[in-house]
């Protein structure tokens, strides 16, 4: 049994179903199969390998579903003007309504029952299950029955709000706009054809100078609009993917001392959250899935399953959530940096998780130069041929050129 259909809880349904058909699986989840919150999702590389090694079918269809973005560019409008500075780098991104598409699909392609519609009110009600596996997000539920958890929650300061826009961006762009009441910024990156994610971030302080705290959702969105009318060139601003509107948010860090009680897992968000300007989310959930289903394939008894589980993966996830806090802590206080040129501010942005290269800083000035970020960007279309070919896409070349048009 398994409770929350975002992509932690769809993609164990598929992990464990291909590992043995004869499990029975049904996945509840809360809202109708059309609604999803937030716009776009982001990844890299790595989890296509992983996706490739694990359902080759469900990662065509998520290869396919997914547009590039190349390079990312760091925005600066202040009082000398604006500035723009620049990292290198590639990524992936999709709409989150498509990726949970594709994986609904795939999982009711191998004999997954999804019941849309299904509110959990008391885990009493649930039908009997060998396993409960909590995938019901960052607020969940389940969680909150178990004290044995020991579930520490940490609310970030700055309020944010996940956006859209028909501006279509081909790079990965954090735009920072200066206002009488202090500094508000984005983070955009293209999502599905046409539209682009945005997800603004600003200090409470500004935020409340703003009025922000007290508009309503489209007159809010407005007055974004009109801040960011250059960064966006005029283009509009959306709040409803799907259904409500979207809601200004503080950001929830969720930890947990242990990630399964009896026969109870957490997956995803439930079990973990890393701040969204480290963009691994999603990423870190699907790993969830694979190493849960395969962990109970290795053993047989789902106590032994579970307590492997447990043990690898938040030994993996330690080092990630600290960087994590660390990326939030640095967007807290940006504006003890934002008094710096652009290239400067970029490379204390870069540096903010620590552990950098000693030659970091030296990459960094080049890659200011025209000519440097085209030869990057020429050596990473090699790169990503062959990783498509290594992990057996199909059409690699007309697919590699198709993304570098774009």
């Amino acid at each position: 049994m398994c409770v929350g259909a975002g992509p932690a809880g769809l993609y164990f349904a598929i992990s464990a179903k291909l590992r043995d058909a004869g499990h029975e699986i049904t996945v509840l989840e809360r809202d109708p199969p059309a609604a999803t919150y937030g716009w776009g999702v982001v990844y890299w590389d790595d989890l296509l390998d992983v996706l490739y090694r694990n359902d080759p079918e469900s990662a065509r269809e998520v290869s396919a579903r997914s547009v590039l973005w190349q390079d990312q560019e760091v925005r600066v409008h202040g009082a000398c003007g604006e500035q723009t500075a620049y990292f290198g780098g590639y990524g992936y991104s999709m709409s989150r309504a498509s990726l949970l598409g594709v994986l609904a699909r795939r999982a009711s392609q191998l004999g997954v029952d999804v019941q849309y519609g299904h509110h959990v009110e008391d885990l009493s009600t649930l039908p009997e299950a060998d396993l409960l596996v909590a995938a019901d997000g960052a607020n969940s539920r389940i969680r909150r029955h178990h004290e044995e958890f020991g579930t520490r929650i940490d609310v970030g300061l700055n309020p944010y709000i996940w956006l859209g826009t028909d501006q279509v961006f081909d790079s990965f762009v954090f735009s920072f706009e200066q206002t009488s009441a202090g500094w508000i910024w984005f983070h955009a990156y293209p999502s599905v054809a046409g539209i682009s994610t945005c997800i603004v971030e600003c200090s409470p302080q500004t935020w409340q100078a703003l009025g922000l705290d007290l508009l309503g959702p489209d007159e809010g969105v407005q007055l974004l609009e009109g801040t960011f009318q250059r960064a966006l060139d005029g283009h509009r601003l959306f709040n409803r993917s799907r259904g409500a509107p979207a809601n200004w948010q503080h950001f929830t860090h969720v930890t947990n001392e242990t990630w399964y009680h009896g026969a109870t897992v957490l997956v995803g968000d439930a079990a973990h959250t890393t701040h969204f300007t480290l963009g691994s989310g999603t990423r870190l959930a699907l790993i969830d899935a694979v190493v849960l289903a395969h962990s109970l394939r290795e053993n047989l008894e789902v106590e032994d399953a579970l307590r492997e589980y447990d043990c690898h993966r938040r030994a993996e996830l330690h080092p990630v959530q600290a960087a994590a806090r660390t990326s939030m802590a640095w967007f807290e206080h940006v504006d003890q940096y934002l008094d710096r040129d652009a290239v400067s501010f970029a490379h204390a942005m870069s540096v903010r998780h620590g552990g950098q290269s000693p030659w970091h800083h030296q990459l960094h000035l080049a890659t200011q130069i025209a000519a440097v970020r085209t030869a990057r960007r020429a050596f990473a279309t090699g790169r990503r041929w062959y990783l498509a070919r290594r992990r057996g896409e199909r059409n690699t070349t007309s697919r590699v050129r198709r993304l570098l048009e774009r």
